[in-house]
């Protein structure tokens, strides 16, 4: 199955960083301090949202960056038993 987004919408695949204190112990996702931002690689980007004009808004990201985004903002969807985020491009804080 594909997905592609539509206007402002980015499908993102999240990056799984595994927390390991010195000694190795494995810290859960609850243990968080990274002020509350997710990390991803951009998939699939909309072709931008519509303005009152009738012309579209170019993207500032494309398929392939990494991006940084707020923690609650993008919506999970799950296709062919993977974990995917759909975030409009207001959620993105930055692309690293």
């Amino acid at each position: 199955m594909k997905l592609q987004p539509l206007a402002d919408h980015v499908l993102i695949k999240p990056t799984q960083e595994d927390k390991m204190t010195k000694t190795g112990i494995v810290l859960p996702d609850t243990a968080d301090d990274d002020k509350g931002l997710k990390q991803g690689e951009v998939l699939a980007v909309g072709p931008g949202k519509v303005l009152d004009n009738g012309q579209r808004a170019p993207m500032s990201v494309k398929v392939g960056d990494k991006v940084i985004m707020k923690k609650y903002g993008p919506d999970e969807v799950k296709i062919d038993g993977v974990e995917y985020l759909v975030a409009e491009e207001s959620d993105i804080i930055g692309i690293i």
